[in-house]
């Protein structure tokens, strides 16, 4: 069954909601959908109390650290952490409480992504902690893995082949479609039924979604096999298109 995902995405210290793609290192253009004066901590405890498993905290740029840090120490285990992370900082943060490391940018040189820095960081921190970060664009061949905030389309296409490589280093996947993140428009549907079709490990997907109905059809089109993260509809995010308190009902069927 598709499980919704709670999340924590940092900017500047604070827990933001931000339009895909339109944040650079220099601020221009960043779109900004919703900034809370709750702290990340908060949150995570929220999450906590309701026994909401497999979220993520993002770390959008710098100055996030003190706040992912205390996220994790306010629910240890039950939250991943993705921003900056590769072998120089991932055992500090599996120690501050990750149930696991997300890594990015780190798995890339350039365009070309490297899968012998995705099997070193298995061997030294163990693939049950570790979850790859293949957020991508699409292309006219299919979907490209974007970094660099998602400005930056690699060469690495989401195929099931490149899928199975990556799975076979890793305990999970999380994808973010770029090209709808933060826009409340609807999910990335074809994306959602590649990823289900193909199910060869736990895959969280994140973007476009608007309601719980999307919760719905992520169950449908994936065959229950890709989870789901919901963001700027969600209210305690300033949206209106669902509560909170619907989604932690639907993981409690």
């Amino acid at each position: 069954m598709t499980r919704f995902r709670p999340c924590i995405d940092l900017h500047e210290g604070k827990v933001k909601q931000i339009v895909g793609g339109s944040l650079r290192d220099d601020g221009a253009g960043l779109r900004t959908n919703f900034v809370s004066d709750r702290s990340a901590a908060e949150f995570a405890a929220m999450y906590r109390t309701d026994a909401l498993t497999g979220g993520h905290v993002i770390q959008l740029g710098a100055g996030n650290e003190e706040a992912a840090r205390a996220a994790l120490a306010a629910y240890p285990g039950g939250l991943q952490v993705g921003g900056g992370i590769g072998p120089h900082n991932a055992q500090s943060w599996l120690d501050a409480g990750a149930s696991h490391i997300i890594v990015t940018s780190h798995l890339f040189e350039g365009p070309e992504f490297r899968l012998d820095r995705l099997q070193a960081l298995a061997r030294s921190f163990g693939r049950g902690r570790i979850v790859a970060d293949l957020s991508c664009r699409r292309i006219p061949q299919g979907w490209a893995v974007a970094t660099n905030r998602w400005q930056t389309i690699t060469d690495y296409l989401l195929t099931a082949e490149h899928l199975d490589a990556v799975a076979e280093q890793c305990d999970e996947l999380l994808i973010h479609a770029a090209d709808v993140e933060g826009q409340c428009r609807g999910i990335d549907e074809d994306l959602v039924i590649f990823l289900g079709a193909w199910g060869g490990c736990p895959i969280t997907y994140a973007g476009g979604a608007r309601g719980l109905e999307d919760l719905r059809l992520v169950d449908t089109l994936s065959g229950g096999r890709v989870d789901l993260t919901i963001g700027s509809a969600l209210d305690i995010f300033g949206g209106h298109g669902v509560s909170y308190a619907e989604c932690v009902a639907w993981n409690g069927r």
